[in-house]
């Protein structure tokens, strides 16, 4: 069964959405009414009006929240589909789309943050990809605009020129996790990265996590004594994180690789591009201005980013100076400690820490001084910085 297409542009829908996506007035707002929801505890009974269901990765969608409920259309503002039991969907004729690729610049900008606030000079180093979608595909082109080597682990894309093995991959220096979660198939990812796994990554190597957290056997990563520096973005069984785990990694964040604003907006407007497809809807009328919602840019004396250093210690300064996710690692483990010692529970933080996120630009929003104004930074740097997005 689907909508009425003719009756669906004239007829008020009622739109109920995660009350984390933003833009949704701009974007939506024509269609009728918006009721705002927390996404995790969502419940059939919030549905029983619901025309139109929009989410993000922490919702559960399939027959327990949507059976006899009038919803006909399922938008996931995210990029993956793990939490969305689509063959279900599909049976009932009930339309779905996610957001494939919205937040993708976003998290390939927390890998290099990550790595400047870990002190780690990405250059002269090789990369390894485990999963080579939207989100790995954008930070191998990056890679290879930097003139990085880099090898790529995805079963599903072995026609890539970077293809490898698993076991060469983990070889690398920095290992780069951006699979989704498989549960079953020829391929699947649950636990990829076992005690075995895990035991074959070098001496010295950097592990970044931000796909999905059951990628990694979590319990196995706790238990061992590793040789290498952890980047976890992601964890199994969230928001309920395992916090002795966080003792162990070099950095952690709450879920917020891909929580760019920019990111977020992307996927909001993606999924009303998809709604219109589906309900053969006219483009929402304010779509110009959502377009641009929140993204007027900083202001002009933040936006014009400055140094004394030169080398990577200028990279690495101008990075942390617009996205530093060292500062999400002191609020995770500010939620942790508080919870050992009685306060809010951890997972409650944990989805508090990304409700409340704050609002991050891009590094398009930003720009260098010019040569003359800015002598210390070389070309090389100045070639590097506008690869990874500074204008």
């Amino acid at each position: 069964m689907s909508f009425n297409a003719t009756v669906a542009a004239t007829t008020p829908l009622t739109i109920v959405a995660d009350e984390n996506i933003p833009g949704l007035e701009q974007w939506f707002g024509d269609l009728g009414t918006i009721v705002r929801a927390p996404g995790r505890s969502l419940s059939a009974s919030q549905l029983a009006d619901a025309d139109i269901l929009l989410v993000r990765s922490v919702t559960q969608v399939n027959e327990a929240l949507l059976a006899n409920t009038p919803v006909r259309f399922v938008g996931s503002c995210t990029i993956g589909t793990d939490h969305l039991d689509t063959h279900w969907l599909e049976q009932q004729g009930i339309a779905w789309s996610a957001a494939p690729g919205c937040n993708a610049n976003s998290v390939v900008e927390y890998v290099f943050c990550a790595l400047a606030a870990l002190d780690i000079d990405w250059r002269g180093r090789n990369f390894g990809i485990v999963g080579c979608g939207n989100v790995g595909g954008s930070l191998q082109r990056k890679l290879h605009a930097l003139e990085i080597q880099c090898k790529i682990y995805d079963p599903w894309k072995t026609d890539n020129p970077d293809s490898a093995t698993l076991e060469e991959v983990l070889q690398q220096d920095v290992i780069c996790l951006h699979a989704p979660l498989v549960k079953d198939g020829p391929h699947p990812s649950l636990h990829m990265i076992d005690g075995e796994a895990l035991d074959r990554i070098r001496l010295g190597a950097v592990l970044i996590s931000a796909g999905r957290g059951a990628v990694i056997d979590n319990r196995a990563l706790r238990e061992r004594d590793t040789s290498f520096t952890t980047v976890l973005d992601v964890w199994e069984n969230e928001p309920d994180m395992d916090a002795e785990l966080l003792k162990r990694v070099n950095l952690g964040s709450p879920h917020i690789a891909g929580y760019s604003h920019d990111g977020k907006l992307a996927g909001t407007r993606m999924i009303r591009e998809a709604l219109n497809r589906a309900l053969d809807l006219p483009t929402a009328a304010t779509a110009q201005e959502a377009s641009s919602e929140g993204c007027s840019k900083v202001s002009p004396e933040q936006s014009l980013l400055t140094t004394d250093k030169s080398g990577f210690a200028a990279m690495r300064e101008l990075l942390l100076s617009m996205y530093d996710p060292r500062q999400d690692d002191t609020r995770l483990r500010a939620a942790a400690q508080s919870a050992a010692t009685g306060g809010e529970s951890l997972p409650l933080a944990f989805d508090q820490l990304r409700k409340q996120y704050h609002k991050r630009l891009e590094f398009s929003h930003y720009t260098l001084p010019s040569s003359a104004q800015l002598p210390n930074l070389d070309q090389a740097v100045r070639a590097q910085l506008a690869i990874l997005g500074l204008k």
